[in-house]
């Protein structure tokens, strides 16, 4: 489990914030170019031109992440959080009960990326946003980093300790061996204290992306663990806050280095 239940995304930075708290949100109903229909919820900003399509951890569009999706818009990014499960669960709400393990079995990258291209179909229409990014939580923190390869109009990609390596039988290939292919550039953030992404997996994706001339910048916060912007965030305030920083600098300027 990436997150308990009942967890709420840290605060965005007082400082960064338009508002107080996150900005509304609505659930919308997105059609795949397969004509699979999936669930997403979609926060507008009060004005700008920055969109962010949120690739959630195994869970799905879980409440975590329809708060998260309005505290980015609080903080002036329109904002779209995806659920990966339209194939096998249909579009309901589903709750902290959702057996969600057999339908990540099920999901491919193919059709993932494929519902983050109408993700991002769909926020262009919906909202002003026009410089998009993909931000991802750990299987989804996977998904951004392909993100960079397939979908040649995004503006970045945020990965949060999406998983570098390929597992036997799994589909597909690592993040380092599509870096040939990658063009957004690429914000990666990681846990030192995370058993699940090595330094070693960390510095060989690093390598590559340097290799294909691909602009990035990677962080590890030492003492941090996996999933420590959502399932342990009260015990590393300094680390998420770190990364609110560094994401909204990122999206908010394109430059994939800065902080705010």
């Amino acid at each position: 489990m990436c997150h308990p239940p009942g967890s709420h995304p840290p605060d965005v930075p007082a400082d960064l914030r338009r508002i107080s708290g996150g900005a509304g949100g609505e659930d919308v109903i997105i059609t795949s170019e397969d004509a699979t229909r999936f669930r997403a919820h979609l926060a507008k900003a009060d004005e700008g031109d920055r969109g962010v399509v949120i690739a959630p951890d195994v869970r799905g569009l879980h409440p975590f992440y329809e708060e998260l999706a309005e505290r980015f818009a609080s903080a002036g990014v329109h904002a779209i959080a995806i659920d990966y499960f339209g194939r096998t669960a249909g579009t309901t709400h589903r709750g902290d009960d959702f057996e969600y393990r057999e339908h990540v079995a099920k999901t491919k990258t193919t059709t993932i990326q494929a519902d983050i291209a109408s993700a991002i179909g769909h926020l262009r229409g919906a909202t002003d946003a026009r410089r998009i990014y993909v931000l991802g939580f750990c299987m989804g923190g996977r998904q951004a980093f392909f993100a960079s390869a397939e979908h040649a109009e995004l503006s970045g990609v945020v990965g949060f300790y999406g998983r570098l390596s390929t597992r036997e039988g799994e589909e597909g290939t690592a993040p380092k061996d599509r870096a040939a292919r990658m063009r957004a550039p690429v914000l990666g953030l990681f846990g030192g204290a995370d058993p699940s992404i090595p330094a070693s997996d960390v510095d060989q994706f690093a390598g590559a992306l340097k290799v294909a001339r691909v602009e990035h910048h990677v962080v590890t916060y030492p003492d941090a663990p996996h999933s420590f912007f959502d399932r342990t965030s009260a015990e590393h305030q300094e680390s998420c806050e770190d990364a609110w920083r560094r994401a909204l600098a990122f999206i908010k300027t394109g430059d994939v280095g800065a902080r705010a």
